[in-house]
């Protein structure tokens, strides 16, 4: 009985080790995948990075508060500084499609990854998780394109003129074009994020609108993280959307707990 007793926690460990493993080797997989998804997607936006490039230039041209040497003096213009700097614009366009044709497949790369982890009745959802992830970052995507850049690029190109003259590079303004784009479509995902943890008993509604003022401070940092500007409008027009999704989250919440009470129940 003692030799039993004694070898009892080896095994134990043992199993522990190879859950471990398992996870490892299952996250390996998915960022293989994942990656490889988004690098086929990436090589093929290379056939459109031009145009893509152009619209890019064209969205602060557009604007008629934004001083018309903005980019350069030429017409289709971006001043580079480097020898490669033109190709790592193109690169970051290219990632930045990539990334936007590719989430599709990387949010199911995701659910994939937790999905061994969840019930045969919770891994229905997968079709919910994953149209619904990539409508809001498509949401997100738009509102940035249609709404924020303009106001963004109005601000800057007209702050102070008969003072500043704008030169922007391309590097900098592709990058500050992508890195907005990017990072407001990922913060749209905040609904199904908390919906899918009150789906897992993880939030409720109620803690989410007893908190609602720390939620505000956190919409309000992280705002001004991925907002490029510093002007009160851009950051108010960045805040505004979150705060909504925010709230609307809160009934998501609520749904999602009820069928979490539900399973429990039974």
């Amino acid at each position: 009985m003692s030799t039993i007793k004694q070898g009892q926690p080896a095994k134990n460990s043992e199993t522990d080790d190879l859950t471990i493993l398992g996870h490892l080797n299952e996250l390996r997989i998915r960022l293989t995948w994942g990656f490889a998804g988004l690098a086929i997607t990436t090589i093929a936006s290379f056939f459109w990075v031009r145009s893509l490039l152009l619209w890019m230039i064209g969205l602060a041209r557009g604007l008629s508060l934004v001083n018309a040497s903005v980019l350069s003096n030429e017409l289709n213009e971006l001043v580079v500084l480097g020898p490669t700097e033109g190709i790592q614009v193109y690169f970051k366009v290219a990632l930045l499609s990539g990334a936007v044709l590719a989430m599709p497949w990387l949010i199911l790369q995701l659910w994939l990854f937790i999905a061994p982890g969840l019930t045969k009745k919770e891994r229905r959802h997968v079709y919910v998780f994953v149209l619904s992830a990539s409508v809001l970052f498509a949401l997100g995507v738009l509102f940035t394109v249609g709404v924020l850049m303009p106001t963004a690029l109005s601000f800057l190109g007209s702050f102070e003129a008969d003072i500043f003259r704008p030169e922007w590079t391309a590097n900098e303004y592709i990058r500050f074009v992508t890195n907005f784009i990017f990072w407001i479509g990922v913060s749209f995902e905040l609904p199904i994020l908390i919906y899918f943890m009150a789906l897992f008993g993880l939030v409720n509604s109620k803690q989410l609108l007893e908190h609602w003022r720390v939620a505000v401070v956190a919409i309000a940092v992280v705002a001004a993280m991925i907002t490029p500007t510093v002007d009160p409008v851009t950051m108010t027009l960045t805040m505004a959307p979150l705060l909504v999704l925010y709230f609307l989250s809160i009934g998501l919440a609520k749904v999602g707990y009820r069928k979490f009470e539900k399973s429990v129940e039974f």
